[in-house]
């Protein structure tokens, strides 16, 4: 991580750490169901109790992905989405908010068509903070994790159920920002883990590292989301969130007049709990 940007990420951990509580991270896909109501809810979120915001980055082919967040991709192309337009869309939320984290979540393939250092400086000048990307390992570090980091970007790495020992530390060679624990080995929005396995787990990677663990894939109820803030520094909410813009679609996917609105009480009522 370069000193070129102001590091948006630790300071943030370093506020929950003095406020005693987890941070919420909530998902959403750039452009879904539409670009102006995405940007609408993305520069809702932070009022509403997100602490850290993942945007993800949509994709026509997203294979670590479940069946909301994938139909999320695909709404969001059908309707105008890209890369590009999701860096409009983080250079339009800095305009009015310039400390909430925004982290980039996806797969390399649009990226190398974007073109890898153009992508990464483009990013990083419109406020991005930092890369979670699903398909790139850590042999693969000089096509993306390396560049990114030149430009200042945290390279977010993904920590499984099945990774092992040794992979563990490869894994975190690299790591910046923050480690993503994936609590479940499967896809996203599919199933929750016990929390007895995700504590175990945390500790493991935290006896390994000094980053803070974010916890995701399969946490939907406050409930969840209070459980697992007494284990790691971050929670992780995407599918519920993706699951209630799609329940506030008409029959021709077109956004009721409440959509927002009611992203937006999901929110806070997943933040209520969170502290």
């Amino acid at each position: 991580m370069s000193d070129n940007t102001t590091d948006r990420v630790a300071s943030t951990f370093s506020r929950l750490s003095k406020e005693h509580r987890a941070g919420l991270v909530t998902f959403i896909t750039a452009g879904d169901p539409n670009l102006q109501t995405s940007l609408e809810i993305l520069q809702r979120l932070p009022s509403a109790g997100a602490d850290i915001i993942e945007i993800g980055m949509p994709f026509s082919d997203p294979m670590a992905d479940g069946p909301a967040i994938q139909a999320a991709s695909l709404r969001s192309l059908a309707n105008g989405g890209s890369l590009r337009a999701t860096l409009e869309m983080v250079r339009a939320f800095r305009e009015k908010n310039q400390t909430t984290p925004l982290i980039l979540m996806g797969y390399f393939n649009p990226i190398y068509q974007y073109g890898t250092t153009q992508f990464v400086n483009d990013a990083a000048n419109a406020g991005v903070d930092g890369l979670i990307m699903v398909d790139l390992p850590p042999e693969e570090d000089d096509e993306l994790c390396d560049p990114a980091r030149t430009a200042g970007l945290h390279w977010i790495r993904l920590v499984t159920p099945t990774t092992n020992e040794s992979r563990l530390s490869d894994v975190l060679a690299n790591s910046s920002g923050f480690v993503y624990y994936v609590s479940i080995a499967g896809i996203t929005g599919t199933q929750s883990a016990a929390a007895a396995s995700i504590e175990k787990a945390v500790h493991h990677i935290k006896a390994k590292s000094d980053l803070p663990v974010a916890v995701g894939f399969g946490i939907k109820t406050r409930e969840q989301v209070k459980e697992i803030g007494n284990i790691a520094e971050g929670v992780v909410v995407g599918s519920a969130i993706v699951n209630e813009i799609e329940q506030n679609l008409d029959p021709n996917g077109q956004p009721k007049a409440h959509l927002v609105e009611s992203v937006i009480s999901l929110v806070r009522s997943l933040a209520t709990d969170s502290v």
